[in-house]
């Protein structure tokens, strides 16, 4: 089973922006606790990506029919605005969960509506890193049923 876990724009930024809403962990090291999660896992591989430009993670999205076999998400800025990575997940029919760290539902009134959500089977906000284990767990469920 090959998992792609996607993070969009000023992911790449963890640990120094807005630790105070996003906490201090760097996107590497949350890369590395997934990898060690992951070896829970019989057979599961992961794989990682970012970007801050929407058609990188379009085109990324697109290339994963018949690579993976679902998708770990955090859109980040692009959840309020883009219809084209909602889009691009319905395109390839693999299932995707959606993951914030922060809880978009209590911040701002712009970051409580998500245009990618409704492509996804699920959504887990506001669990600060432990969001993407979260996601992983529950994506690796849903596609083992």
């Amino acid at each position: 089973m090959k998992i792609l876990v996607i993070n969009g724009p000023n992911l790449n930024l963890l640990g120094t922006r807005e630790p105070e809403i996003y906490g201090s962990a760097t996107l590497s090291s949350i890369e590395k606790e997934i990898l060690e999660y992951t070896e829970s896992f019989k057979g599961v591989e992961v794989e990682f990506f970012q970007s801050n430009h929407e058609g990188e993670i379009v085109d990324k999205i697109q290339s994963a029919k018949g690579l993976y076999d679902g998708i770990i998400i955090n859109p980040a800025a692009y959840t309020h605005t883009s219809v084209a990575i909602a889009d691009a997940i319905k395109a390839v029919n693999l299932p995707a969960v959606e993951i914030h760290l922060s809880n978009i539902n209590s911040r701002e009134d712009f970051r409580k509506k998500s245009i990618t959500a409704p492509s996804c089977i699920g959504q887990i906000s506001g669990f600060g890193k432990n969001g993407y284990l979260a996601g992983l767990f529950c994506l690796i469920k849903h596609l083992e049923n």
